[in-house]
């Protein structure tokens, strides 16, 4: 009896990736995506079925908002049943944040979910958007024993396969425009699709559902050297705050000065829930290592551990956004890792 060949859905939600240029103008539009078989032919040679849905007014990820993100995961979960795989099309400026929201979101998941995008449009001779398309449409279809191999929301760029709640974009203007600070790649291609079956998520024994709700009343605070009382009381207190990503220093530093905590503290005391990530590029928060990140412990502040920021502040938002997750219990679920996102 012949297996059947996987079913991908690849969908499109904007990007330069589904863009072609009109050689005549130089301007860009919108590409077709009924017509990709045409476009890209070597998608003919991969192993899969693939069918294209694409967002009816497509966003520049510059407009990205949770409204777009459940969107993209209510698609998932429509056609859930019906595809083994799925690869999301993207743009790479907000394409980390809506990666860690999707994980969020899709509970039991046991299918991939691929985001991928490009630095150039599709039609441009030098682009990087065929690359990155076909490998990450093999790598949603990858299957072992009749199961799928990767069971995670992902984000494939330039030859690496990353957890999609552990990447960072650090390059507008390179291929490689991603990295995963604090974890290894789930895969890599090159001659070979090597898979790094260790660094996967262990398979879920839990039923797929779809969990929405994000709140947005939320802010994050970079520090930097001479911030002000004024600046950050006035960011403390802005009406209806829930939750502060505070960008700190090092292994979770700030100042200690009595005005900078107690601002935070009296924010904290008032209900806003405020977590500690580092501004660094890897690393982790210690919060107890100096003196100066004991105060912040001592006052209530959440440690982000090795979380990146944008991971943070979109699991943030996502649990104030649950009805079901109390104000005493925030703390507790947010320092514990839900899908990889963080090492505790």
């Amino acid at each position: 009896m012949t297996t059947p060949k996987p079913r991908i859905l690849l969908l499109y939600t904007g990007g330069t990736i589904g863009m072609v240029k009109n050689f005549d103008t130089g301007a860009l539009k919108v590409f077709n995506f009924k017509k990709l078989l045409q476009r890209i032919p070597e998608l003919r040679q991969l192993d899969c079925d693939i069918e294209t849905i694409s967002f009816a007014h497509p966003m520049d990820s510059s407009d990205m908002n949770p409204t777009g993100w459940e969107k993209m995961a209510r698609i998932v979960a429509e056609h859930y049943p019906d595809f083994d795989g799925f690869v999301i099309l993207h743009g790479s400026d907000t394409m980390s944040y809506s990666a860690s929201a999707l994980s969020f979101m899709l509970h039991g998941l046991q299918k991939p979910v691929v985001f991928t995008g490009s630095q150039l449009p599709i039609g441009d001779l030098r682009t990087d958007a065929k690359e990155n398309l076909i490998t990450a449409i093999q790598i949603a279809s990858l299957r072992e024993d009749n199961a799928p191999v990767v069971r995670e929301v992902c984000l494939y760029f330039e030859y690496k396969l990353y957890r999609g709640n552990r990447t960072t974009k650090i390059s507008a203007e390179h291929f490689n425009a991603f990295t995963s600070p604090n974890y290894p790649p789930l895969a890599e291609s090159g001659v070979h699709l090597r898979v790094n079956r260790e660094q996967l998520l262990p398979r879920t024994t839990d039923s797929f559902s779809l969990h929405t709700g994000f709140n947005g009343d939320v802010a994050i605070v970079k520090m930097f050297p001479g911030i002000t009382a004024q600046v950050l009381r006035a960011i403390t207190t802005i009406p209806g705050l829930k939750g502060i990503v505070l960008e700190t220093y090092g292994s979770g530093n700030a100042p200690s000065g009595d005005w900078f905590i107690g601002i935070l503290q009296k924010a904290i005391e008032s209900g806003v829930h405020v977590v500690n990530v580092t501004q660094c590029s890897g690393g982790r928060v210690n919060m107890g290592q100096y003196e100066t990140s004991t105060l912040l412990k001592e006052i209530g502040v959440i440690s982000g551990a090795d979380i990146t920021t944008e991971a943070a502040i979109t699991k943030m938002m996502y649990l104030l956004g649950q009805p079901d997750v109390p104000a005493h219990r925030f703390k507790q679920l947010f320092e514990a890792p839900m899908y990889g996102e963080l090492t505790q």
